[in-house]
C-alpha cells in the first residue's frame, strides 16, 4: 500500500500532541498517499498505524509534508483507536529567494505558516486558512499551517522569532502573543516588538459575554445589567470560565469584574472548547469567549449572548449590544485579533508583498462574507499600521494584567 518500490526505514515517535513519521534520508522522490504500518511493542502488543500523507524526499534532506494518521493500539485483547493530525513536519530543502518566488509564482521550498493556538481553539485555524490560500496561489505551492500550542502561544512564536528572516516561516500572532504575554509571563523567550516584523492585521474578533441559556432563564438574567445585579447579590459564588490564564478571554472577564465591581472565581481551561462544555453543562456561570467559538451554541439556543466586548456591535449578532451599552460601563472594550508576522529583519519588499496578497484575499466578497458570518472583522492593514496597533495594545493590557494579579512563571 506504499506507492514506492523500495524498502524504507519506518520510525514512529509518539508525542503528546501527535507524532512524527520519519522515512529517513532515502535518496529518492516519493509520494506516500496511504500506508498501513505495524509497530511491535513487545509482550504481545503492537501498534497499527494508518497514514494518509503527502511527502517529498530528496537525497540528504528531511521529509516535508503533512500527516494525518489513525492509531490502533492492541495489547492483551484491548484495542484503543485514536485519530491524529501531525502538522509538525520539517522542511529543509534548498530553494530560491521568496521575492523571486512571488514574481515567478513558484518556489522550491514549502512556506511554513506557524499557527499558534491553544488546544481546542478554532479561531486561529480558520483565520490561518484564509491567509494560507492566497499565499499558496501566489507562490504556486502549498502553504503549511503548523499548529504549535503551548505556553499561551509562546512556544510557536519563539520558533518564528528565531527563524531565518527569509519569509518562509511566518507567525499567526494574537493579542496574547504580541500584547498580553509580555506582562503575564515572568520570563519571555522573545520580545514581541523587537523580534518580529509586523506584516498585516488579518482580522479583529470581538469577544462575547455568554451564559448558559437555561441558567439565565432560571435566574432572570436577560441582559448585562441583570447579570451585574445577580453577581453582586451572590459575591464569590459565580464561576467565570476562560480558555487559559492571561488569554484575552480571561482578561476581558477581569476587566469586566474591575469596571462592574463584581467578583467571580476564575477557572482557566485548556482552550475554549472544554470551557464552553463546562459552561453549557452548568458548572460555569459566564464566559467572555471569542465570538466565532461560541457562535454555533448561540444560534442553537444553548448559550445566551448578553453583549459583545467590542466598542461597536458585531454584524454577526446585530441585535446584541456592547458591554458598554448594556452594562453602562463607559469605555469598556476588549477584543481579540489575529495578525501575520515574520521574524525581525524580514525584507520590506517581502513583507509588503505578503500583505498585499492577504489584503486582496480579505477584500473578496466570499472571504469577507464567511469571516463576518463567524464574527471576525477582516482587516489587511499595512505593516506600519499593524505595528502601531501592537504598540497600543501593549500599553492597554499592561495595567489590566497587573490589576488581575495573573502571573505565569
Amino acid at each position: 500500500e506504499v506507492e514506492v518500490g523500495v524498502g524504507v526505514e519506518e520510525e514512529l515517535r509518539d508525542r503528546r500532541r501527535g507524532a512524527r513519521l520519519d522515512l529517513g534520508q532515502v535518496g529518492l522522490q516519493i509520494v506516500l498517499r496511504r500506508a498501513r504500518l505495524r509497530v511491535h511493542l513487545g509482550v504481545g502488543a503492537h501498534l497499527d498505524v494508518e497514514v494518509v500523507a503527502g511527502f517529498f524526499a530528496d537525497e540528504g534532506h528531511q521529509i516535508a509534508g503533512v500527516v494525518e494518521f489513525t492509531t490502533h493500539a492492541v495489547a492483551a485483547g484491548q484495542v484503543a483507536a485514536q485519530r491524529h493530525q501531525a502538522v509538525d513536519v520539517l522542511c529543509a530543502v534548498g530553494g530560491q529567494d521568496l521575492a523571486d518566488a512571488f514574481a515567478r509564482g513558484t518556489h522550491a521550498r514549502q512556506v511554513r505558516c506557524r499557527l499558534v493556538a491553544q488546544p481546542g481553539d478554532v479561531d486561529q485555524q480558520q483565520v490561518a486558512r484564509v491567509v494560507a490560500e492566497p499565499l499558496s496561489k501566489a507562490l504556486g505551492q502549498p502553504v503549511v499551517v503548523d499548529n504549535k500550542p503551548g505556553a499561551g502561544g509562546n512556544i510557536g512564536a519563539d520558533m518564528v522569532a528565531k527563524a531565518a528572516p527569509d519569509g518562509y516561516t511566518l507567525l499567526m500572532g494574537t493579542v496574547g502573543t504580541q500584547s498580553i504575554n509580555k506582562w503575564l509571563y515572568s520570563k519571555m523567550p522573545f520580545d514581541p516588538q523587537k523580534d518580529f516584523t509586523p506584516i498585516t492585521l488579518v482580522a479583529g474578533v470581538p469577544n462575547v459575554m455568554v451564559v448558559a441559556a437555561d441558567k439565565a432563564r432560571a435566574n432572570g438574567i436577560n441582559n448585562v445589567a441583570d447579570f451585574i445585579k445577580y453577581a453582586k447579590a451572590h459575591p464569590g459564588k459565580l464561576n467565570m470560565a476562560s480558555s487559559g490564564n492571561g488569554t484575552s478571554i480571561h482578561l476581558a472577564g477581569e476587566l469586566f469584574k474591575t469596571m462592574s465591581g463584581t467578583y467571580m472565581t476564575h477557572f482557566p481551561f485548556s482552550g475554549s472548547g472544554p470551557a464552553l462544555l463546562s459552561l453549557v453543562g452548568g458548572d460555569m456561570d459566564v464566559m467572555f469567549d471569542n465570538l466565532p467559538s461560541s457562535m454555533q451554541l448561540i444560534k442553537a439556543g444553548r448559550l445566551k449572548a448578553l453583549a459583545v466586548t467590542s466598542s461597536q456591535p458585531s454584524a454577526a449578532l446585530p441585535d446584541v449590544p456592547t458591554v458598554e451599552q448594556a452594562g453602562g460601563l463607559k469605555g469598556f472594550e476588549a477584543s481579540s485579533w489575529f495578525g501575520l508576522l515574520g521574524p525581525a529583519g524580514l525584507s520590506p519588499d517581502i513583507a509588503n508583498r505578503i500583505q498585499q496578497e492577504v489584503a486582496r484575499s480579505l477584500g473578496t466578497a466570499a472571504v469577507k462574507e464567511k469571516m463576518l458570518a463567524n464574527g471576525a472583522i477582516p482587516s489587511g492593514n499595512t505593516p506600519a499600521q499593524f505595528a502601531q496597533l501592537i504598540d497600543a495594545e501593549l500599553k492597554k493590557w499592561q495595567p489590566v494584567v497587573k490589576a488581575s494579579g495573573a502571573k505565569v512563571d
